[in-house]
């Protein structure tokens, strides 16, 4: 199978960066595991976008294991646009208004 073109609005790259500062000033080894947790999910919702159930907004969400982040995602045409690596327990929805920008998105790649 052909994994689709995976791109990150910058804003979802802040996210994962903000997200993997708070987990590096307490483990390093945590915020490793952080970061290939979040590579790994980009790579399998790369491959088969649509085998996660739908989430807020019309996007889908992968949750990360051993981590309370989702990465979540929308589908255009011949990509796949990460909106947000949102913490789950912590204000649902807070990137919605990403979406319009979602159709510009960067490819930028944590």
């Amino acid at each position: 199978m052909t994994a689709r073109r995976f791109e990150y609005l910058a804003e979802a790259v802040e996210d994962a960066a903000e997200a993997f500062r708070w987990y590096n000033e307490r483990s390093p080894a945590a915020a490793d595991g952080f970061w290939l947790e979040l590579r790994r999910a980009r790579q399998l919702v790369a491959e088969r976008p649509e085998t996660w159930n739908p989430y807020l907004h019309s996007t889908r969400c992968f949750r990360l294991n051993r981590f309370p982040y989702g990465l979540v995602y929308i589908e255009r045409g011949d990509r796949v646009i990460g909106v947000a690596v949102a913490h789950l327990k912590r204000r649902p929805g807070y990137w919605r208004k990403r979406l319009r920008d979602a159709e510009g998105g960067s490819p930028e790649t944590p």
